[in-house]
């Protein structure tokens, strides 16, 4: 029966594989190609070479988008990982009604991102109307902070069920040979919990990472990159480039500016998994 399975394995994985080649593969081959010509359609392809690459580094509107994408990535990811940790621990006490509190912070996840970018929208500035500040299209700190509570009210609730499964695989008995030993709940956190969940520290920072970076149908509805294109994040930057503007060369641009982009998204979601991973515990 075994050698049955081995021998008809690939007849089963095939349509899937070949969904993937032809979904993914293919057409990112293609993209990376086009980032090297200037187009408006795939027939009419005219190789540039890397003149766009060079564009596209010398774009200042992508490098402050760069910036702007990674210091939201990097207090996102604190706030939503600390945050989720730290309901995790919560709600795996042993307190009443824990079960009704999980579905809350979790259901902000199943909304949709444009509909909570508008929703966001219309809440920061009632907000900003009644302090008497300038609303989203004109205020920046504004901006940043509100994708930051966007981001954070969508996937705290998705990172701390992660969190909550992660903690419920600790065996007790370490926590009770902890005690016994004359360690504090302080003491139990930092040296048995967390070394314990770091897979699962893993899964949510990456995941928090690479959705941070490519957020965009927020970073859309919510302020459109105003004022003035500073609170554009660059997966919008992207997308102005490419569809907001006519002609050969800014198509050609924008495609050198996504593979740029996911470059960097693999290079450094690839670094995070290394440093993570490394401090992960063998249970």
């Amino acid at each position: 029966m075994e050698k049955a399975l081995k021998r008809y394995a690939p007849i089963f994985v095939l349509p899937t594989f070949l969904a993937f080649v032809i979904g993914f593969i293919l057409p990112f081959l293609q993209g990376l190609y086009l980032s090297f010509c200037k187009f408006t359609t795939v027939e009419n392809a005219q190789w540039v070479g890397i003149s766009n690459y060079i564009a596209a580094i010398k774009d200042t509107s992508f490098t402050d988008s760069f910036t702007f994408t990674l210091m939201f990535t990097v207090v996102s990811i604190l706030a939503i990982n600390v945050i989720a940790f730290a309901l995790a621990l919560l709600l795996t006490q042993k307190l009443a009604g824990t079960n009704i509190f999980r579905t809350i912070f979790f259901m902000p996840n199943l909304i949709g991102g444009i509909v909570l970018g508008y929703i966001w929208q219309i809440l920061i500035n009632c907000i900003l109307s009644i302090t008497a500040q300038p609303l989203l299209a004109l205020n920046k700190p504004a901006g940043y902070w509100g994708l930051i509570i966007l981001m954070c009210w969508q996937q705290i609730g998705y990172m701390m069920i992660i969190y909550i499964a992660g903690l419920q695989n600790v065996p007790e008995d370490l926590i009770e040979a902890a005690f016994i030993d004359g360690a504090g709940k302080w003491d139990a956190l930092w040296r048995i919990k967390i070394p314990m969940v770091m897979s699962s520290i893993t899964i949510c920072v990456f995941l928090t990472l690479t959705n941070s970076f490519k957020l965009f149908d927020q970073n859309l509805a919510l302020t459109g990159g105003d004022p003035n294109h500073t609170t554009e994040m660059l997966a919008l930057n992207i997308f102005q480039t490419f569809y907001a503007r006519s002609g050969m060369q800014w198509k050609g641009y924008g495609q050198a500016k996504a593979v740029i982009f996911c470059a960097l998204v693999i290079l450094i979601s690839m670094l995070q998994l290394r440093a993570t991973r490394s401090r992960e515990v063998q249970q």
